[in-house]
């Protein structure tokens, strides 16, 4: 099918009986996971963790498989570490922190942070799509399914009306959910680089939450609810295309919202209650050692090494492996080891990330919060 994208706003009401039905629900648990995250003391530890785990996710939709230890490995051994899944994920994780930090600081989403994001995750200059050729195949059938604006003006004058859509309220003053599932959608149908599109779009996403004030950190991620829906989301981009109606997509997305923030909510209260216990104990073992900073560094990132603990805690190397290797003697750490090169999980921490439970690595037992409970 050709493209036959039409300039936003809609030309019809999306605010349907049972748009507006769903939408309370998604607000509601938005507002719970705004408010949970600011409970966690340092806002870093929220946004490097939770940004991988998207990171990975995102990526996965792609194609481009890894697993949590081999991202986690990359990120403290880059130069051992040659897998190159592991390095586009940190790429998206990149990206995404970079477009946030734009956003914070502007209160704006610019042509220039989408073609910087997209810079980042594919690591060229190409920009916007100059050459037609572009088409979206059926990995099954190798079938065209849609074929998105060929030639260069058309992505440009798509994108700068999208651009306005996104900054301007007035422009279409409806429920920000309902323009986030909107935004996302234009966005994939225009289609507008050679590749990173996917990666990109789901990046919008979370910064148009922020934009809007409906969130404060980039931590609602959509891409493992579209792994699990994978069929849905393909089959229901197609739809608008092919028929103008919206309503069941903007309800997958009403859905993904809900869901993806209720799972995220659970994974940060879990992770405060981890916290809480490491800090207890580590405070009744060394009182002396201590400090707001080395809990910090224990959870900024499943994975440690050494030279975290001496930057972070502006302490000698002869002090930070003294430490390292006291928590590791209290099972606080696993030591494991790269080549020549050490390195420390946090191993609850892991499992979490990971969806286990969390297992008898620490004493007592940390109970973690289930579903159910929310």
């Amino acid at each position: 099918m050709k493209s036959n994208i039409k300039a936003l706003p809609p030309d019809t009401d999306l605010e349907t009986k049972a748009v507006l039905k769903k939408l309370p629900a998604a607000h509601r648990r938005l507002a719970e996971l705004k408010g949970i995250s600011s409970t966690i003391p340092n806002e870093t530890i929220l946004i490097n963790t939770l940004t991988l785990q998207e990171a990975k996710d995102s990526s996965a939709i792609e194609n481009i498989i890894t697993t949590h230890d081999e991202i986690y490995k990359a990120m403290l051994f880059e130069e051992l570490f040659l897998n190159a899944s592991a390095k586009e994920v940190n790429s998206y994780a990149e990206a995404l922190k970079t477009g946030f930090q734009m956003i914070r600081q502007q209160k704006i989403l610019k042509t220039s942070h989408i073609l910087q994001i997209q810079k980042i995750l594919e690591q060229n200059d190409a920009g916007y799509r100059k050459l037609p050729g572009t088409s979206l195949v059926n990995e099954a059938t190798g079938e065209t399914v849609y074929t998105p604006p060929q030639d260069y003006d058309s992505v440009i004058q798509l994108m700068d009306n999208l651009i306005s859509f996104i900054n301007d309220t007035e422009l279409y003053p409806a429920d920000p959910l309902i323009k986030m599932a909107v935004i996302h959608h234009q966005f994939e149908s225009i289609h507008p680089f050679y590749d990173g599109n996917g990666r990109t779009g789901r990046i919008i996403n979370i910064l148009y939450l922020v934009l809007n004030e409906l969130l404060d950190l980039p931590i609602l991620y959509l891409s493992r609810y579209i792994i699990r829906h994978k069929s849905d989301y393909y089959r229901l981009l197609q739809k608008v295309r092919d028929t103008g109606d919206w309503e069941e997509w903007i309800l997958y997305m009403l859905d993904g919202i809900e869901q993806t923030a209720k799972e995220t909510i659970l994974l940060i209260v879990n992770i405060k209650t981890l916290m809480q216990d490491y800090k207890m104990r580590i405070r009744k073992e060394f009182p002396k050692m201590y400090s707001q900073d080395l809990l910090n560094n224990l959870f900024r990132h499943p994975y440690t090494k050494i030279e975290f603990l001496m930057n972070e805690l502006m302490v000698s190397r002869l002090t930070a492996t003294r430490y390292i290797d006291l928590l590791v003697e209290k099972g606080f750490l696993e030591k494991q080891r790269i080549g020549r090169s050490n390195f420390y999980i946090n191993t609850p921490l892991y499992q979490l990330f990971k969806g286990e439970p969390v297992k008898d690595a620490i004493a007592p037992p940390i109970k973690t919060i289930n579903a159910e409970k929310l």
